[in-house]
């Protein structure tokens, strides 16, 4: 296993899965302008890196992720505009982030322990599975200090039905992972005591696949998401066929009819 300490976020990597560590316990993991650059710069390393096959994102301390840094943002209100301008940026950086989760090539887990607030919720719908302790907790707050969730909804609302996304943006209370996990925010719900071994398991078994045949999967799967039931099948119709010309399918294929293991190559192009 190689590991590098980055002080606000911990990088390790190891089986081909790249551990993502929220390390900034003292402003609760918040999605400050350092975070959400690190962040980007982790998965924009990750995406060309063939040794990488999965990202989980994990975090140390009481919380998973607290949302963006309320007193990071009040700071910018002595700019001449008032902060205009950085909140603007702020949440750009905070959009780009998200999308690039919805895009990379790598299936990436949310591994959630404590609490996931705001922008800490969005993070965690924005990714592609979730596994939370039994005492992990979600919630969309800012409607109860005058700033609605209103980027967080995008992710929440593609998630969890419509009903229960407007209660979560306009209620703002906290949501238990029994409750999340009914609702879809979330894969599955474990003791904390065996929530990493259960997201590495996880892990492992996607890390198995073929990269090529799990990227193209990841890709299609977000793009049918967002078409229309006759455009959605025949986009994937059309992937399905590309998708078969691929050395992975003839190897996966030819292996089972062999009833032998397949070899896959280690590339996503």
């Amino acid at each position: 296993m190689t590991q590098v300490n980055e002080e606000i976020l911990i990088k390790a990597v190891s089986d081909g899965v790249l551990r993502l560590t929220l390390n900034d316990s003292q402003r609760r993991n918040a999605l400050s302008v350092d975070m959400l650059s690190q962040l980007m710069d982790a998965f924009a390393s990750a995406a060309d890196d063939a040794s990488i096959r999965v990202i989980v994102i994990a975090a140390i301390g009481p919380a998973f992720c607290s949302g963006h840094d309320l007193k990071e943002m009040t700071e910018s209100r002595n700019d001449d505009d008032g902060g205009e301008a950085f909140f603007e940026q702020l949440f750009e950086t905070c959009a780009s982030l998200m999308q690039s989760i919805v895009r990379h090539p790598k299936p990436v887990i949310a591994e959630v322990r404590g609490v996931a607030t705001a922008a800490g919720c969005q993070l965690v719908a924005s990714c592609d599975l979730a596994l939370a302790a039994e005492t992990a907790q979600f919630a969309t707050p800012g409607v109860n200090i005058g700033l609605f969730c209103s980027t967080p909804m995008v992710a929440l609302s593609r998630n969890v039905s419509l009903k229960h996304s407007m209660e979560m943006l306009l209620l703002g209370e906290m949501l238990h992972a029994e409750m999340a996990e009914r609702i879809g925010l979330i894969n599955r719900v474990v003791p904390q005591s065996d929530l990493s071994d259960a997201t590495s398991s996880l892990a492992q078994m996607i890390a198995a696949k073929s990269p090529k045949t799990v990227a193209i999967g990841k890709r299609a799967f977000y793009e049918q998401a967002e078409m229309s039931l006759s455009d959605a099948y025949v986009h994937t119709a059309k992937v399905m066929a590309r998708n078969m010309l691929n050395d992975d399918a003839i190897e996966g294929i030819e292996a089972f009819l062999q009833k032998r293991s397949p070899s896959w190559q280690n590339n996503q192009s």
